[in-house]
């Protein structure tokens, strides 16, 4: 008997694949979510009742109530960690319907840096602008890319405790417009810089690893590339490309 040729994956077959590959995605998405919210309407109970034992308690001046109040302070400081992990994971794992609109980028930026101006000047941190002004209007989300820019910017404040320097940087290149954000801080090594996208992975006390992935993700839903360069010691350079349309380009 004839060997039967292999059959191939058509290009049907990849579609579908990938099609429920995404809607599986999109379920645990929304199981995740929905156990995060059941999980924070106990904890905000938890938190109210601390509060109430707490005020009790305030009245004595016993031992025996100094050490209560004092455990009681631990759960109320791990109950808002645990509401801070909640709210980051929501704000990652929900689908996002971005609302795009032809964007001046770079006032964009000056926005968000001078919401920025106050926190930069208590930490000692000088911020340098060199944007293109003949830079092409790109199609942004302008609240969810805000939020993605922050979320930069903070991470490289936080790079830098002992103050330093950052510099926003835009260019337009081939058919794309990109961003750089570049700091004077500590920076990180290879294997810190090629995981700093992965959910839940952080180097810093309390974080919750989810700031830099969520930021990934925005940037992805716009069509657009992040990436990271950086050296123990010598800072970090964060680049993001976006798309510039074929008509905005062409305007």
């Amino acid at each position: 008997m004839a060997a039967q040729p292999e059959l191939q994956p058509t290009m049907d077959d990849s579609a579908a694949t990938v099609k429920r590959l995404m809607d599986q995605y999109t379920e645990i998405a929304r199981l995740a979510g929905g156990l995060a919210h059941e999980i924070k309407n106990p904890l905000s109970t938890i938190r109210l009742n601390m509060e109430l034992l707490a005020e009790d308690l305030g009245e004595s001046e016993s031992p025996a109530a100094r050490r209560s109040i004092k455990r009681i302070d631990v759960v109320r400081r791990e109950c808002q960690r645990l509401q801070s992990l909640l709210d980051d994971f929501l704000n990652f794992a929900k689908t996002r319907r971005l609302h795009l609109l032809p964007t001046d980028l770079n006032r964009q930026i000056e926005d968000v840096l001078e919401f920025f101006a106050p926190e930069a000047k208590v930490a000692g941190v000088e911020i340098v602008r060199y944007l293109d002004p003949d830079l092409p209007r790109v199609l942004l989300d302008r609240e969810t890319f805000r939020q993605a820019l922050l979320n930069l910017i903070i991470n490289a404040k936080q790079a830098m405790p002992e103050g330093g320097q950052l510099v926003l940087r835009t260019a337009a290149e081939r058919n794309m417009v990109v961003v750089y954000l570049i700091d004077t801080g500590m920076g990180m090594d290879e294997r810190t810089a090629l995981r700093m996208f992965e959910p839940f992975y952080t180097t810093k006390p309390g974080g919750s690893g989810l700031g830099l992935p969520t930021t990934q993700k925005i940037v992805e839903a716009h069509g657009g590339r992040i990436g990271v360069q950086s050296e123990v010691g010598r800072g970090t350079q964060i680049t993001i490309e976006l798309p510039v349309p074929p008509r905005l380009a062409g305007e």
